[in-house]
């Protein structure tokens, strides 16, 4: 049987999201058996993100500065402002490395069940961005959910006076997706953007 401090190790990996209790035992082990090269590096970087974890004010984006990396990055451009729901979605998108330009985190989407209004996002922040000018373009790229896309239209309402034009992350087939795989809602969408032959 493992002590309270190993039992409580346990649990804490097993509440981190994609690991239940036999995957959180079998990384504690691993973590034990390999003091040395495992265990010490996670503690001093959990230690050092800990100490320095921020919220970026300007995009919202989770860093150990503030501005965050990517705000502060020079060669980004400015005139382009991706928003998206969440930090992970920043995340994944800025790994493509195919999206030049900023980032803007709303913290969530509209949801009437949730209890989830405009005011409860970071949209207020979004609009002071775009008001302020220098924004060409806003890319909403939000989940394909009825949510995410509820939230899409409402910020394409609260942003349409303003000179910059908006576009929508496209949805539909995945690259080497197979028709007979896909549920109706993702073959609808891809039926209605399709585009000509080239």
């Amino acid at each position: 049987m493992a002590s309270q401090e190993i039992e409580a190790l346990t649990q804490a990996l097993a509440r981190l999201p994609g690991l239940g209790p036999r995957s959180a035992r079998r990384a504690v082990l691993h973590l034990m058996k390999r003091r040395e090269s495992a265990l010490t590096p996670l503690l001093r970087a959990l230690e050092k993100v800990n100490e320095n974890l921020s919220v970026c004010a300007i995009c919202g984006n989770v860093d150990t500065t503030d501005p965050c990396g990517v705000c502060a990055d020079p060669r980004r451009d400015a005139r382009l402002l991706c928003v998206v729901e969440e930090v992970s979605d920043l995340w994944a998108l800025d790994r493509s490395r195919l999206f030049p330009g900023k980032f803007h985190v709303l913290g969530g989407r509209l949801s009437a069940l949730e209890g989830v209004r405009p005011e409860d996002l970071n949209i207020a922040g979004l609009v002071s961005r775009v008001a302020a000018g220098g924004v060409d373009e806003v890319v909403l790229a939000m989940n394909a959910t009825l949510e995410g896309q509820t939230t899409a239209h409402y910020l394409a309402e609260r942003l349409e006076s303003y000179p910059v034009r908006l576009t929508q992350l496209a949805h539909g087939l995945p690259v080497g997706g197979e028709l007979d795989y896909l549920d109706e809602g993702t073959l609808a969408q891809a039926l209605r953007a399709r585009r000509p032959v080239a």
